[in-house]
């Protein structure tokens, strides 16, 4: 009789247990993996620091549209990166191409489109590709890439990359020659967040990552003294280039042409050299430029992103590696 008395007291005690202490012995077993715990805010919807509530003024070359950030992205991300490149690659370049939006907007309009903050041309601003130049571009595999796109633009909403609090001027390019330029190597700015660092993209996959630039002695000495009337290039144009000092990267800083020094970047534009990561070979009649990667080498390289996202990388990661000492939030600027 006591045994079935202390019985009912323990179940009387049970069922008026608080239920944080109650054993859930009910649960079913499953095989899924345990949810990790969240990190992070969601992304927003329609908040200040979204997509949705930051408005575009686009230069397409004949008139200014006026977009939402949510529809201005996709088609830079279309047109600055080849869809069929990993998810966590596109959301970084999602995430870049949101950067430079807002750091060009808060910064003073450009004399070729004062009207608008970002134009279509790649060699002013960046690339912009239409849906509907999208579809033609890529036929029956345009629902697939547009998904990915669309996606990448979705998940990195209003997530920007900031040094100091400010969007950074997030440049990028195709490819590096092992490792990325420091700013001061390119142009007169020395930005702290664009330094040399490694890049893991090797000539595999990547389209004329390897290129070869051959002139006759005439041809290079038409275009040079065009530039630099002064230069001296006569006789064998085995001498004609010296002096060729490199960056710590690994690129052409300078060097001496005719007796005039120039820089590395001007022998590139001089000459239509994919990158300043160059080498030179003249003789006889000839000046061969061989030329590894793609761009002028500062910020993001786009293949070496690609790699990193093979190596299972997260989009914030690829921008970290290639941004030094940034951090990413939400911009409500």
């Amino acid at each position: 009789m006591r045994q079935i008395i202390a019985m009912a007291i323990v179940l009387l005690m049970l069922l008026f247990l608080p239920p944080w202490l109650r054993a859930e012995e009910n649960t079913p077993e499953t095989d899924a993996a345990p949810q990790p715990l969240q990190t992070e805010q969601p992304n927003p919807v329609s908040g200040a620091g979204s997509d949705a509530a930051h408005t575009v003024r686009l230069w397409d070359g004949s008139a200014v549209q006026t977009l939402t950030a949510a529809e201005y992205l996709p088609g830079v991300v279309r047109g600055e990166m080849p869809a069929t490149f990993e998810e966590e690659a596109l959301k970084a370049q999602a995430a870049a191409e949101r950067t430079y939006l807002y750091y060009r907007m808060a910064s003073a309009p450009k004399d070729s489109h004062p009207d608008a903050d970002v134009c279509t041309d790649p060699a002013c601003c960046t690339a912009w590709l239409s849906e509907a130049d999208a579809r033609a571009k890529w036929g029956d595999k345009f629902d697939q890439y547009e998904a990915k796109v669309q996606q990448a633009v979705a998940d990195t909403d209003g997530q920007v990359v900031l040094y100091d609090g400010a969007p950074i001027m997030a440049v990028f390019h195709s490819s590096s020659a092992g490792s990325t330029a420091a700013s001061g190597d390119v142009w007169a700015a020395e930005l702290p967040y664009l330094v040399s660092v490694k890049s893991p993209e090797t000539e595999e996959g990547i389209p004329n990552y390897h290129s070869v630039n051959t002139f006759t002695a005439q041809e290079f000495r038409g275009i040079f003294c065009k530039a630099h009337a002064d230069a001296q290039l006569s006789g064998d144009c085995g001498g004609w280039v010296k002096d060729i000092l490199l960056t710590g990267a690994g690129r052409v800083a300078s060097a001496t042409v005719g007796g005039v020094s120039v820089t590395g970047k001007e022998l590139r534009s001089l000459y239509g050299l994919r990158s300043t990561a160059f080498t030179v070979e003249a003789s006889g009649n000839s000046v061969t430029f061989r030329v590894t990667g793609y761009g002028h080498g500062v910020g993001m390289s786009q293949y070496g992103a690609n790699e990193l996202a093979k190596e299972g990388k997260t989009w914030q990661e690829i921008l970290q590696w290639y941004y030094t000492g940034v951090t990413i939030g939400l911009y409500n600027g």
